[in-house]
């Protein structure tokens, strides 16, 4: 047994409200650049929908993941490496840039410099990529709150795999639908397919912390990557030539803050904490033949922090006592392996994926309440679930690849637990059977309730600073995102919010980086408070600062 440990997170879907806070917070902070203007490490689907780029849980077409081969062994579902080496220069299958959407802006300074006439002056439509006027026909939102469904609810890939294997239709018209949010981000995988897919060797998972990233100095832009995730969640900087992806917010994680899109989350919706797996049994579970037992398996790859063999095996590894005990106190820990109320999304794809959800539950209750039924009664609500609800089938397909017991033994609890708590409210009581029909107790079901309705800030995010890091740590200062004018931030005036704070050194080293790509002068290192950052030195010539001045005010 090799125990490591994973940064990962849990989504509440019952919490998400569609604001898009969590988009447009990460959106400014990594990809406001240039060439990334289709880009969206995190956005937040309605389904049923096309999702974003549209229908990319359509695999028979897009090729991502991994399956079986005839001996049982994982290949990429893309091919292998012979298949990619010789179609290598051919651009590999991958979605469009219509299958993004073309990004736009509007010209707004037609409409406000337009001189005075007899029509009124339209802002039109701009393209982000060519500059032209463009028609505005898909973004990565137009499926939000139903916009469309009646026309494009087809398309979605889910609904129509259920219809072919059911020769049922799952209605559209208003009155039968149903509708929630899935927010999505890289999900971090353990046995994740983009980096097994990529030639160069640029695309790595961080042994500390379980993080992927992409080494921009090695990527080359194959772009075998964008194929290989059957997320969909690695993009193409069509400006740089590089890949990118959410990089989980790792300059905040090392100094212990939760990523952008978790603080900025209005429903409070995302758990943070630190799962501990078997880093030897990942291929064996992701290998598993029958594609509805790959949930159980991963589940079996987490390991207790509370057990004596896995505290011994993970200090042989090098794991710190502090993250062991984060791994203790871990929401997600509890919402994946001790509750169980929390599934990985698309396991089927057999990336062993560390970003869970819990599904939702509200539809059940708001249905009931509107026809003036009592929903969180114990007798009506456990009813409702059996008839009265988003499809399991369709909640099913998203995760655990189609085994709908799983999900009904979810929804139970959920509603078990709203059924008891009640009681509690209403001042009339606990009862302990509903406890016990769900296979679990009072206290546990308490503790369940805490975590997801009324935990606080420190409960929710339980995240250990890093080690190996800790010199880099002091030397930045905290996260360079916090700082404005750094990478992936606007810039600020000298007057501006972040006036009046020591330049940290990754920003500064971020500025002469970029004045060294785009002049032909030498460009001389900086100083921090009276000290010379040797890190932006490139060796030629005496910087200003670097010895001590002589007595007439030279340097020696």
């Amino acid at each position: 047994m090799r125990v490591m440990a994973q940064v990962g997170m849990v989504m509440n879907l019952d919490k998400c409200i569609g604001c898009h806070t969590c988009s447009v917070t990460c959106k400014q902070a990594w990809t406001n650049r240039a060439g990334t203007e289709y880009v969206w490490f995190n956005n937040v689907e309605t389904r049923p929908g096309q999702g974003y780029p549209r229908r990319y849980e359509d695999q028979e077409r897009w090729r991502g993941g991994w399956e079986l081969n005839k001996r049982g062994r994982l290949r990429l579902k893309g091919g292998g490496r012979v298949k990619k080496l010789l179609g290598i220069f051919a651009s590999p299958v991958q979605p469009e840039l219509a299958d993004y959407d073309e990004p736009w802006t509007y010209d707004y300074k037609t409409l406000i410099e337009a001189p005075l006439g007899d029509d009124f002056p339209v802002a039109r439509p701009k393209s982000l990529i060519t500059g032209e006027d463009t028609k505005i026909t898909w973004s990565a939102n137009w499926d939000d709150d139903l916009g469309g469904s009646m026309q494009n609810g087809e398309l979605d890939p889910i609904v129509a795999k259920l219809r072919t294997e059911s020769n049922e239709k799952i209605k559209f018209e208003f009155e039968q639908t149903f509708m929630f949010y899935l927010p999505r981000i890289c999900e971090h995988c353990l046995n994740p397919s983009c980096m097994a897919s990529c030639p160069s060797g640029a695309i790595y998972k961080r042994a500390e912390d379980g993080i992927v990233l992409v080494d921009q100095d090695r990527c080359r832009g194959w772009r075998q990557c964008i194929t290989g995730c059957p997320y969909k969640k690695m993009y193409f900087n069509h400006k740089s030539g590089k890949a990118e992806k959410c990089t989980f917010c790792y300059p905040r994680i090392e100094i212990g803050l939760p990523t952008v899109c978790s603080e900025t989350c209005v429903g409070r919706l995302r758990y943070l904490g630190i799962f501990l797996y078997d880093a030897d049994a990942v291929t064996e579970a992701a290998s598993t033949p029958d594609p509805k037992d790959l949930y159980r398996a991963q589940l079996d790859l987490l390991l207790d922090p509370n057990d004596p063999e896995v505290i011994t095996a993970a200090r042989h590894e090098g794991i710190p006592e502090d993250w062991m005990d984060a791994a203790r106190r871990s929401p997600i820990y509890k919402l994946a392996k001790v509750y169980q109320v929390a599934l990985p999304l698309h396991p089927e794809y057999r990336t062993m994926p560390m970003v869970w959800y819990i599904p939702p539950l509200s539809p059940i209750v708001d249905l009931l309440s509107s026809q003036g039924h009592d929903a969180e009664d114990a007798g009506t609500l456990f009813g409702a679930i059996d008839a009265l609800r988003i499809p399991s089938e369709y909640l099913a397909e998203l995760f655990t690849a189609g085994d709908t017991a799983i999900i009904d033994g979810v929804l139970r609890r959920l509603a078990g637990m709203r059924a008891y708590m009640r009681g509690i409210s209403l001042g009339t009581g606990s009862d302990e059977s509903i406890a016990t029909n769900i296979g679990m107790d009072g206290k546990t079901v308490q503790e369940m309730y805490r975590l997801m309705a009324i935990a606080k800030y420190d409960e929710r995010y339980v995240i250990p600073k890093a080690h190996v890091e800790q010199a880099h740590n002091l030397e930045e200062m905290g996260c360079s995102l916090d700082f404005e004018d750094g990478p992936g931030m606007y810039p600020s005036d000298a007057f501006g919010e972040g006036s009046g704070k020591p330049v940290p050194v990754a920003v500064e080293t971020f500025h002469a980086l970029r004045e060294r790509q785009t002049t032909d002068a030498e460009t001389q290192p900086g100083s921090l408070r009276g000290r010379v950052n040797l890190l932006n030195w490139d060796g030629r010539g005496a910087p200003e600062g670097l010895f001590p001045p002589k007595g007439d005010g030279s340097a020696r």
